[in-house]
């Protein structure tokens, strides 16, 4: 702190004036390096590294940072309406499990930081922890700017050739960006859950992301339709990450530069980690409900199936 009131400087002829100036530019370069202090030491503290004022200053106390950011989501996110009943009996009988994540980019990891920040990666993580002992294998099969067709014509070499016990199926996003129609990606996304169906693995979907570029797209609101209607019909599970990561912006105030990375489109660390604790748990739940209750639930399925 310096004092509010002014310093009056005597001084006559020449040598008055040398000396006003000189304790003028004592106070400019005291007030610099202050400034200096302050301006980097955020930068400095979120580096871990020591914060040092220059000579003769004395640094103020650094700013507290940011708190951490909590994951949250309302719980119908977190719960899928059906069980995963192959994953379940896989667990129940103690052998080890297989997931693969099937997708484009926002499954392969763009916007992370590294591959293991991408979502299942964090999923892995999270999935021993919460069944520790057990041994649980997530494989990442993204491929960047993929869409639908593109990702079937790899079920059998990326998905069937693991023999999985559960799929996770992220789709929609880059049929939305390139203004494709949504009709025909309808008719591929039903021929695609009876294949995985087929190959014995449970099914889930994960529709896009809530993020800039994708809410420029007029086509948005008619592909989410267009995934969860053909999840229901088709009697698979649905993983909302559109409405989880629209929960964090309009219901809990999150600001896109939080969970969004600059190029307004894909995920960041703590959102691929986020939406992987959020799925962690609905798999979880979904691979452990009373084997009654999704006996009841299959059989319901199955007598829906045959009515004409």
């Amino acid at each position: 702190m310096y004092p509010s009131k002014q310093t009056s400087i005597a001084c006559r002829g020449r040598a008055g004036a040398a000396s006003a100036l000189f304790v003028a530019l004592q106070f400019a370069a005291v007030h610099s390096a202050t400034a200096q202090v302050a301006t980097l030491a955020p930068h400095l503290a979120s580096q871990g590294g020591p914060i040092a004022a220059p000579a003769g200053v004395t640094a103020g106390t650094p700013p507290a940072a940011a708190p951490a950011l909590t994951c949250t989501a309302p719980g119908e996110f977190v719960r899928f309406e059906r069980p995963l009943l192959h994953t379940m009996r896989r667990l129940d009988s103690g052998q080890p499990v297989t997931i693969v994540a099937i997708g484009s980019s926002s499954t392969a990891g763009a916007g992370a930081s590294s591959p293991e920040a991408s979502y299942p990666s964090r999923l892995a993580v999270e999935l021993r922890a919460r069944f520790p002992g057990r041994e649980i294998t997530v494989l990442n099969r993204g491929v960047n700017g993929e869409e639908t067709d593109n990702m079937m014509a790899r079920f059998a070499s990326d998905v069937m050739a693991a023999h999985p016990q559960l799929v996770l199926w992220q789709i929609g996003t880059n049929s939305v960006l390139r203004d494709h129609p949504l009709n025909p990606h309808g008719a591929q996304l039903r021929q695609g859950i009876e294949e995985l169906k087929n190959s014995g693995a449970d099914v889930v979907l994960i529709d896009p992301q809530f993020a800039p570029a994708v809410l420029a797209k007029p086509e948005t609101p008619g592909m989410l339709e267009q995934i969860a209607l053909t999840a229901k019909e088709e009697n698979v599970d649905l993983f909302h990450r559109f409405a989880v990561m629209r929960d964090w912006h309009e219901v809990q105030h999150l600001s896109f530069d939080t969970f969004v990375s600059p190029d307004r489109l894909h995920m960041n660390d703590w959102s691929y980690a986020c939406v992987a604790k959020l799925l962690g748990m609905a798999i979880a739940e979904g691979a452990t409900r009373p084997l009654t209750a999704a006996a009841i639930h299959q059989n319901s399925a199955s007598t829906k199936s045959v009515v004409p």
